[in-house]
């Protein structure tokens, strides 16, 4: 048996800063340091809650009630022995790689065999070392994004089949992973497979027979999956619906809630805040992090419902153009290289190339002029 890992906090620290300069994605960093992607990923979150912490006081506090704390939970051992039954319950419906993230090989009390246990894993899991995703599931990723752009009501199926006709031979099972792994689902409706998380509400499509005639009605957002030369990233835009301007944008090595609040939040203080807010149901949308940023600064909110995909129309075009007028035109080795080039792209749709639905003007130049008429008015 191969003995166990154990990794130093200097370790830990060094690669979750790299990990948020956004620089490499998780696959070059699980390469580079032999760490599993989901790993880092959650040394990535750890780092993020710990700077905030540090700032606000709260460790200093933390630190001071320690002893108080632990005074308080000798205190409830019998309400915890009930509720460890509960939480193990409840841990399975968390994903195989969270559940994987969360063990510790250092814990002092716990030994990866009762973690494991307690997670309801396998140990045998914890020490498999993915390797990422070989360079050919890479290509298959870059040829169904490519497809799926042409035709969104592709689901694995039929997206298997269209590989075939390629002369490429890929099972279904082997394009629904990585569908599923890009964020891909076809735009069909379908039966409800799943239950939503019974933390994150789900809100109103509030757009439906509405006119919207002038900037900051509404607002709206997604994310889409960047191809790199070795992995790849995701992409988070929010865009003016009136004028379809892109009014801010962030990349990330990892499909998190926290990228999409700081580009809600430049968008807001460089713009002000929208009338209406509207996403689709995406768990990084309807978490409590985007929800409440929006709540607070007195945004209402609107979602999409499953499988509308015309609800949220003019971001998804949105994509096809980034992609094929910019992404798929480099080949990116990097997080920089490819927040220059869609620095730059966006720059240019935004105040260069005209826009078909805006009667040939520029975004930002309907944008800015709907603003005037706005304060005029």
């Amino acid at each position: 048996m191969s003995k166990r890992r154990k990794f130093s906090a200097e370790f830990k620290a060094k690669v979750a800063l790299e990990a948020l300069t956004g620089e490499l994605t998780l696959t070059e960093l699980a390469s580079k340091y032999d760490v599993h992607p989901t790993m880092i990923a959650d040394w990535k979150r750890q780092a993020k809650e710990g700077m905030v912490a540090s700032f606000s006081g709260k460790a200093a506090t933390a630190k001071k009630d320690s002893e108080a704390e632990i005074r308080e939970l000798h205190a409830k051992i019998g309400q915890l022995t009930v509720e460890k039954d509960f939480l193990e319950r409840a841990f399975q419906t968390m994903s195989r790689e969270r559940r994987q993230g969360m063990v510790e090989a250092d814990h002092p009390r716990l030994s990866i065999t009762r973690q494991c246990q307690v997670l309801g894993l396998a140990r045998s899991t914890w020490y498999h070392r993915p390797q990422g995703e070989k360079a050919v599931n890479l290509d298959l990723m870059r040829l169904i994004d490519a497809q799926f752009l042409e035709t969104p009501f592709y689901g694995s199926r039929q997206m298997q089949r269209h590989l075939k006709n390629q002369g490429l031979l890929v099972g279904r099972t082997r394009v629904r992973r990585l569908m599923r792994k890009m964020g891909l689902m076809a735009i069909y409706q379908k039966p409800r497979t799943s239950v939503p998380h019974p933390e994150h509400r789900i809100y109103p499509y509030l757009l439906r027979g509405l006119r919207i005639d002038h900037p900051d009605q509404v607002w709206c957002a997604d994310i889409t999956y960047v191809p790199m030369k070795r992995g790849f990233l995701y992409l988070a835009a929010i865009m003016g619906w009136y004028s379809r301007a892109v009014l801010s944008w962030r990349l990330s090595n990892t499909m998190d809630a926290a990228f999409c609040v700081d580009a809600l939040e430049e968008a807001m203080n460089r713009y002000g805040v929208p009338g209406i807010f509207n996403t689709d149901q995406g768990s990084q949308f309807t978490g409590l992090e985007f929800t409440q940023t929006l709540k607070e600064a007195g945004a209402s909110i609107s979602m999409d419902g499953k499988g509308r995909w015309m609800d949220n129309v003019f971001i998804e075009r949105l994509w096809r153009s980034v992609k094929w007028e910019c992404i798929y035109l480099r080949e990116l080795e990097n997080g920089s290289q490819a927040r220059q080039a869609l620095d730059d792209w966006f720059r240019f749709y935004n105040e260069q190339r005209p826009h078909t639905v805006c009667d040939g003007r520029r975004p930002m130049e309907v944008y800015r002029d709907g603003q005037r008429a706005s304060k005029a008015a």
